[in-house]
């Protein structure tokens, strides 16, 4: 090696080998990383992106878990993971549309690593963890996803291994076998068979999620993202990198989202499709009546385009196909999707 710290003085290329959770971990979470200096929505398009219906839905739910908690004179709507904050500001804009009184009661918390942005409404706290004895509604859209993990194999001999990465250029070689509570997790939520395949550690998702739900006192849980479950887990994994709205190698230096689909089995709670989910909160995609547009056309043209972004989010061949977890704190929230 020449040059310092792993960093080839020739190439300036890191040599350096790591586990995937640790690089996964740098390079999006360091002082250099990607979510640290970037913008989500300039390299991937979420629900929250795609139509204000997406915020009008969650804004919906919270309305929901108000009342399934009876109405309490303050209600936390907790954005795990908030990018920018554009989630969070658009429930304050359907509630503005909608329910003034929720509005004046409702404490909006945004939780991410990366520096509030400037213009963000007021009403909106910033903070890097969620708030502690919340009572409300937490929300995390496409937060799980991004929560570093580790890569292992299983070798023909029948040895289950960590893959190690070089995050200079993505590079993996075999690294130590896993500890025993990773062995457990695979064992139960992912087997291997010995020189076939690879799988993602999803146990530190599932203590993430354990920790986020714990921050609530009483309401309801959200995790909205793609993921499997164990009788269709995907033989070589999900690990993959996005830049600039394009799918890309997931080389783990801090220029790209490294990311890798959720064992949704493994978390507690009740899933279903956003299709089931949103549909349930009152999102359509039925076009409105040929009628409408000689009587109203400025009405008939706002539903129409209404109802081309509740095509989008409800598609099943895109959005409609990411899983959306319900963990209840309040029994009374349990059902609150149904």
């Amino acid at each position: 090696m020449n040059g310092v710290n792993g960093v080839d003085g020739v190439h300036g290329v890191n040599t350096e080998w790591l586990p995937w959770r640790a690089a996964t971990q740098r390079a999006l979470y360091g002082p250099e990383g990607f979510f640290v200096r970037q913008a989500p929505a300039d390299h991937f398009r979420t629900s929250v992106h795609a139509s204000p219906l997406f915020a009008g839905a969650v804004a919906e739910l919270l309305r929901r878990v108000d009342t399934a908690l009876g109405t309490p004179s303050a209600l936390d709507f907790v954005d795990m993971g908030a990018g920018r904050g554009e989630l969070a500001a658009g429930v304050l804009d359907a509630l503005r549309a909608r329910d003034a009184d929720l509005l004046r009661r409702v404490r909006v918390h945004a939780v991410e690593r990366a520096a509030r942005p400037a213009g963000l409404d007021p009403r909106i706290s910033w903070t890097p963890e969620p708030p502690r004895g919340a009572r409300g509604l937490l929300f995390a859209n496409e937060w799980l996803d991004n929560v570093p993990l580790d890569v292992a194999v299983r070798t023909p001999s029948g040895e289950t291994r960590y893959l190690e990465v070089r995050p200079g250029d993505g590079a993996e070689r075999l690294g130590a076998g896993v500890d025993t509570d990773d062995a457990e997790w695979l064992r139960r939520w992912w087997p291997l068979e010995p020189g076939a395949g690879r799988a993602e550690i999803g146990r530190p998702r599932d203590l993430a999620w354990q920790e986020a739900v714990a921050s609530l006192d009483a309401g309801l849980a959200v995790a909205v993202d793609y993921g499997h479950i164990v009788a269709s887990r995907p033989e070589e994994g999900t690990l993959t990198g996005y830049r600039g709205g394009r799918q890309v190698l997931p080389v783990p230096d801090g220029s790209c989202d490294v990311t890798a689909h959720v064992a949704f089995d493994s978390l507690p709670g009740t899933a279903r499709t956003q299709r089931a989910a949103l549909r349930a909160l009152g999102v359509s995609g039925a076009r409105p009546p040929l009628s409408l547009a000689s009587t109203d056309p400025a009405a008939y043209v706002r539903r129409l385009a209404a109802a081309s972004e509740a095509a989008e989010l409800l598609s099943p061949a895109s959005l409609g196909t990411f899983l959306w977890l319900t963990t209840p704190v309040t029994p009374a929230c349990a059902a609150l999707l149904d």
